[in-house]
């Protein structure tokens, strides 16, 4: 999914709480990274997951996003969250809506796209070196109707900060903050463009 070079756009306050973000690289090129995050174990990284949902949801919720209010209900793919380099060192989960699950999510063959209306969505948060939690951004593709977007593979690429806040949406607002999204993704051309987590987090 959204194993991509997209790049969070951390609050002043956010990075001044956290004292977490290293030096950054382009925008385009990587994301705001924690350096040294926390080392966890599967079962740990869950725990932490579930002891932080809530907070997500809340932080999540004044984007007042549909996606963002309802992909906890969906198909989860991982047994826990795996460490995303591609996404600033933050621990991270892979969902998708129905759609996209009966269309074969994580088991595209090459020449294989998915169908209008098909989602999927990664939620994240950070662990830093000291066992500290932060929530952190949500990201999530949703399939456009043929030509409605064929410079980003009609998909649409959007991330959403952990205050609710918007970071960009390739079809609505900061629309080039998020636009390099796609250059990452082309390297999964061949299974439309979607990325999928580690084979040993996969729920079997």
């Amino acid at each position: 999914m959204l194993s991509a070079c997209l790049l969070p756009r951390v609050s002043f306050a956010a990075i001044l709480i956290a004292g977490l973000i290293g030096p950054v690289m382009a925008a385009e090129k990587e994301h705001l990274r924690l350096n040294t995050p926390g080392a966890l174990a599967p079962a740990k990284a869950e725990a932490i997951y579930q002891g932080v949902l809530k907070e997500l949801a809340e932080g999540y919720a004044p984007a007042h996003d549909a996606t963002a209010q309802n992909y906890p209900s969906w198909r989860r793919y991982n047994i826990a969250p795996y460490l995303s380099a591609t996404h600033g060192n933050r621990y991270a989960n892979n969902y998708a809506n129905p759609r996209a699950d009966k269309a074969g999510y994580g088991k595209l063959k090459p020449g294989q796209r998915m169908p209008p209306g098909a989602v999927v969505v990664k939620d994240t948060y950070t662990v830093t070196k000291d066992g500290e939690v932060f929530p952190a951004a949500l990201f999530y593709m949703e399939k456009l109707a043929p030509g409605h977007s064929p410079d980003t593979g009609d998909w649409r690429f959007v991330q959403i900060l952990p205050d609710g806040s918007y970071f960009g949406d390739t079809v609505g607002d900061n629309a080039a903050d998020v636009a390099f999204c796609f250059t990452c993704h082309k390297a999964m051309a061949d299974v439309d463009f979607l990325f999928f987590l580690p084979e040993e987090y996969r729920r079997k």
